[in-house]
């Protein structure tokens, strides 16, 4: 099974401190009425850190039942811990998800045997396609090219969500090996498309996915001409998605334009005023479909 096209990484909805599985509901029909190519639950958007194992498995499992093969579900159930990781991602295969999401373990930084062996032992363990996550930002650690080029030979490793703010590690990747390369970061959508990558893993698209689905479809038809003139005029959105801790800025974008009830988990918290006056008028550009 090939991984490509935009994927949205999608926020969890909370109301009065639990998840909001009526909103969610309403969330995931919206993305598959757009076209999207598949929705990645409980990532680095949906607040994986502060869901209970419970909640964590309840919202891939109701992902993927509203789906029902309408597009692809890329759960999130990676961990720091491999025996989580696995208890996670077999929770996800058995719910029917397409592919795992795999964020490089954080905070306690191994080694890049360590990595591969972590990535390695989950690919062997869970049969489900699994996506490496490398944000070395959030996870303190790198995941090497040389390393995705070792897992690359693991026929359950499906591609890589690369998040590390480099255009070149995409050519880095694909140069040591054949696996298909998502961009972590919307801003470099086009610049990664451009250079081999096969679509992206998107924040953005939780409030533009007609845009962002045009967006991907135009680089992987080749018109990167058209690409990067959408690219300019999405430029200023896609950096205000990140004024602060993804996702406390599309969380407070999507309750603006009424999409869900802003809430979050501390240790995240609502965008100072300055910050949350800045995404009104960066959202009053965007034009509502």
């Amino acid at each position: 099974m090939k991984i490509q096209g935009l994927y949205t990484a999608l926020v969890t909805p909370f109301r009065n401190g639990a998840v909001d599985y009526d909103r969610l509901t309403k969330l995931v029909e919206m993305q598959i009425s757009y076209g999207v190519d598949g929705i990645s639950p409980v990532g680095t958007t949906g607040e994986s850190p502060t869901l209970s194992f419970e909640e964590h498995e309840r919202v891939i499992a109701t992902v993927v039942q509203l789906v029902n093969g309408r597009c692809k579900v890329l759960a999130g159930s990676g961990a720091n811990s491999t025996a989580e990781a696995l208890h996670l991602t077999r929770h996800a295969k058995a719910d029917g998800a397409d592919f795992s999401l795999q964020v490089a373990p954080y905070y306690n930084k191994p080694t890049q045997e360590g990595l591969y062996r972590h990535f390695a032992t989950i690919a062997d363990s869970c049969d489900i396609p699994i996506v490496i996550y490398n944000v070395p930002g959030r996870s303190g650690v790198s995941v090497s090219a040389e390393t995705i080029a070792r897992l690359a030979k693991n026929c359950n490793v499906a591609g890589v969500k690369e998040a590390s703010g480099s255009v070149d590690r995409v050519s880095e990747i694909l140069d040591l090996c054949d696996i298909p390369v998502l961009s972590g970061d919307d801003a470099l959508t086009v610049p990664m498309m451009s250079v081999g990558a096969v679509g992206v893993v998107s924040v953005a698209s939780n409030i533009i996915p007609k845009e962002m689905k045009q967006l991907v479809d135009l680089c992987n038809a080749g018109a990167f001409d058209q690409a990067r003139a959408m690219h300019r005029k999405l430029y200023k959105f896609f950096k205000a998605m990140f004024v602060e801790t993804n996702p406390i800025p599309v969380k407070a974008g999507m309750a603006i334009r009424g999409l869900l009830d802003e809430e979050y988990r501390l240790p995240l918290c609502p965008p100072s005023d300055k910050n949350r006056e800045f995404l009104r008028q960066i959202l009053a550009d965007i034009p509502v479909d």
